[in-house]
């Protein structure tokens, strides 16, 4: 499998393939201080690129690292790291805030910093399964989860583990006591009598960038949003589920354990308001 072209602004200047960054004395490589983010380029656009950098420079200070580039640098340096792809290439956008040293906490004036650009197509608008995990997402009071931290993953790749052992391509998350957070890799939203429902924050997971911009989308075009506790009995009834997140933005989910599903039009008006959005 040949690797993506990927390209990296490290230490000032730009590299490309997969360059060394952390060694065995390294704290992040051994206590898990890192938080990153994650954009999308494609057919010549970056949608909500400035709160995805906003958003890791939130992440960096709940971990006590020190956001060594502003919001708006960070936007910059993304704009010239575009310059190495086309125009319209799908592309994810990464930037990585890290810690060199400290011991269990890290020390802040060690934190580094690399932004990664490299060629991901956009997933197919086909949709896709998903099931109930048997993991769940932690309560804030168990683990940084107000960042978007590195050390978060392997609960949602238990999650994808176990959905593709039983054959489906993504799994329903539950919070601590119980009720739907997300989906193992983005937010999740059901449809019912024509109104949009999906999972009020409540500090177990991330309140996406594309969520936020798909509720104002619908709610500009007249659909009814509710932020509120969604049960995974809700996710069995529901007329319709999809997805938002930044690496797919809006996707229709087609499969519900044994129950196929349509994309419905509250999907549809969701992701055409997207894509006008994000082109406008």
């Amino acid at each position: 499998m040949t690797a993506p072209k990927a390209v990296h602004f490290l230490e000032g200047e730009w590299v490309e393939g997969n360059p060394p960054i952390m060694g065995p004395m390294t704290h992040a490589a051994w206590m898990a201080s890192v938080v990153f983010d994650g954009a999308r380029a494609f057919e010549g656009i970056t949608p909500d690129l400035d709160k995805h950098c906003e958003r890791l420079v939130n992440s960096a200070g709940t971990f006590g690292l020190k956001a060594v580039h502003s919001a708006g640098e960070m936007l910059e340096i993304a704009q010239d790291g575009l310059k190495h792809f086309d125009k319209d290439a799908a592309l994810y956008l990464r930037p990585m805030l890290f810690a060199e040293s400290g011991f269990v906490a890290p020390d802040p004036e060690s934190t580094r910093f690399c932004f990664t650009l490299y060629e991901a197509p956009l997933p197919s608008a086909d949709g896709f399964s998903v099931c109930l995990s048997s993991y769940r997402r932690p309560a804030p009071n168990m683990a940084p989860t107000d960042a978007k931290a590195s050390c978060l993953y392997p609960n949602s790749a238990r999650a994808l583990t176990e959905a593709g052992q039983r054959g489906f391509d993504n799994a329903v998350v539950l919070d601590a006591i119980g009720n739907v957070a997300e989906l193992a890799t983005a937010n999740i939203w059901i449809a019912k009598d024509g109104a949009a429902i999906t999972p009020a924050p409540n500090g177990t997971f991330l309140n996406g960038v594309t969520r936020q911009r798909v509720m104002a989308l619908l709610r500009e075009r007249g659909i009814k949003v509710y932020e509120t506790r969604v049960t995974w009995q809700d996710v069995l009834e529901a007329d319709e589920v999809f997805s938002t997140g930044n690496y797919g933005k809006v996707v229709p989910i087609t499969r519900v354990e044994d129950r196929n599903l349509q994309p419905g039009p509250v999907y549809t008006t969701a992701r055409e308001a997207y894509w006008d959005w994000a082109h406008g």
